[in-house]
């Protein structure tokens, strides 16, 4: 199960992907394998060598009641190597860029993991053409059904 930022493929235009690693308590993993995650609003930043997920809201897992925390939005770190933080910070520094949570999902191991991403903002009309490529690509797929 994998919950995914829809609205971040259409917002930003994904130059570089990276795989991440969460720092959960107990009851929020249990709300991500139950899909209670909302991405939509959520974005990285990287504050004193620290990648930080802001904006993400994990639900409470209502039978962890005493030990859900506090704050559904609260920020949480994500876990990369070194090398990788210091290449995406280094890339930051360029006019337009932005790192951008693309889904959470579970790898093989059972460890929660966010794809992350690297990408420029697009303009109106980016948008605009996307959605005419992706009518057009609907259209030709109408007519071979027929």
């Amino acid at each position: 199960m994998s919950i995914i930022n829809r609205r971040a493929r259409h917002e930003y235009q994904i130059l570089e992907t990276y795989e991440a690693g969460m720092i959960l308590l107990g009851p929020e993993v249990k709300s991500i394998r139950a899909g209670q995650v909302n991405l939509a609003e959520a974005h990285c930043l990287i504050r004193n060598d620290k990648l930080l997920l802001l904006g993400c809201h994990i639900s409470p897992y209502k039978p962890a009641a005493l030990n859900n925390p506090l704050e559904p939005a609260r920020t949480r770190e994500l876990l990369l190597r070194k090398r990788e933080l210091e290449k995406l910070a280094a890339k930051l520094n360029e006019k337009g860029l932005a790192i951008v949570p693309l889904k959470i999902y579970f790898n093989a191991r059972g460890f929660a993991k966010v794809e992350i991403a690297l990408g420029r903002g697009k303009k109106l009309y980016d948008k605009r053409q996307d959605e005419k490529e992706r009518d057009v690509k609907r259209d030709i797929q109408r007519q071979y059904k027929m």
